[in-house]
């Protein structure tokens, strides 16, 4: 897979605004919400509607895998781009969505998303220990973070907020995996280049990609 930055989709922003505004209406419509009222006019809701839809394109273009999608781009965000956003903002909030909460909301949209260093996004890979005689059969990287004021490391999976302001900067661990599936802490470190690098240093032979994707299929398996 390439790591290439698409073109913006004219069909993809219009599809990502009318499934924002149907969510809105309909949300406003169970909610007793005014949304020219909220917005000073419908022409301004548009407004807001339009340039979170452009954003979005914006920023899929460079971080979304559409190599490892199966389906058809506008169709996907037009029937569930805007339930995604509305699990994240409120209507009323519209006005504050910024490129920050993009990752959260491909995520609730379940779309696979290219793993750049520094970008907080969840991770979680596992590869064979090629070194034979090793306790360890596998290998895994993930990303780990702790609450504020705690000690402990947690995993952060698929669908969590990267700026989460209860937690503290989350960082890649590797571990070593035994037969009988315990882990066993090798190394935190601030990159998944870093630690990558460890692990072919510890395990040479063994196959991490250089350009990973994270999705909930890959978060959720070993």
């Amino acid at each position: 897979m390439s790591l290439e930055t698409e073109s913006a989709d004219p069909a993809a922003v219009f599809a990502c605004a009318v499934s924002l505004r149907d969510a809105c209406e309909g949300k406003a419509a169970i909610h007793g919400i005014n949304i020219s009222a909220t917005f000073h006019g419908g022409d301004q809701f548009w407004r807001e509607v339009m340039r979170i839809a452009a954003l979005f394109e914006s920023w899929a273009c460079e971080n979304v895998a559409f190599d490892a999608m199966e389906d058809v781009w506008p169709y996907l965000l037009e029937q569930k781009f805007g339930a995604a956003c509305l699990v994240h903002v409120n209507v009323d909030g519209l006005t504050t969505f910024d490129v920050m909460d993009c990752p959260v909301v491909a995520m609730s949209t379940n779309l696979p998303l290219w793993y750049r260093d520094g970008f907080k996004l969840p991770l979680k890979l596992s590869a064979p220990n090629p070194v034979s005689g090793s306790s360890f059969v596998r290998w895994r990287i993930q990303t780990v973070r702790k609450l504020q004021e705690e000690d402990e490391m947690v995993p952060m999976v698929y669908g969590d907020d990267p700026h989460d302001a209860e937690y503290e900067p989350p960082l890649i661990a590797l571990y070593g995996v035994d037969a009988g599936g315990l882990l066993q802490h090798i190394r935190d470190s601030e990159s998944y280049t870093e630690a990558r690098t460890l692990v072919a240093k510890l395990a040479p032979g063994v196959d991490f990609p250089l350009k990973p994707v994270v999705s909930r299929v890959q978060s959720g398996s070993e």
